[in-house]
């Protein structure tokens, strides 16, 4: 029997002993995904979306394996990528916190998210036969219904 996904609840510390919250982790095993970018993406939305905060540390790289029941090389690999991208910042003996972010990189990651959905949307149009007027048409009526 296969498990879809497995949510892992994480207790997050922004100081040694003082207790922030709960961070939730899905991981699914029938993803394309490798799990490290499962937690990679993760990570990255919330940290946009401000669910968590500059300055906030994240779960050490082996209490995450742990936590998750992986390998430390994926937790290890997921932290480096998110430090690369400048989602995060790892200080020697501290730990690994949210670094800020530059609003101009939060706008290219949103646009980039968006391009993202918009290629799946035009590529669900042009196999179910939907115009670019149609689509366009309803881009405009989704975007006022938003506002």
């Amino acid at each position: 029997m296969y498990i879809e996904y497995i949510l892992y609840m994480l207790d997050i510390y922004s100081n040694p002993g003082e207790r922030m919250g709960l961070m939730e982790i899905y991981i699914s095993n029938q993803s394309q995904k490798p799990i490290y970018e499962q937690i990679t993406g993760q990570l990255k939305e919330k940290i946009l979306t401000g669910e968590l905060a500059e300055g906030e540390a994240l779960p050490s790289i082996r209490l995450l394996a742990k936590e998750l029941h992986i390998s430390v090389i994926t937790t290890k690999r997921a932290y480096e990528d998110l430090e690369r991208d400048g989602f995060v910042a790892t200080v020697p003996g501290k730990g690994t916190f949210v670094a800020a972010q530059n609003p101009a990189f939060r706008r290219e990651e949103a646009l980039r998210r968006v391009e993202e959905h918009l290629a799946n949307a035009v590529n669900a149009a042009r196999l179910g036969g939907v115009s670019r007027a149609e689509v366009s048409a309803a881009l405009d009526l989704l975007y006022e219904t938003a506002e």
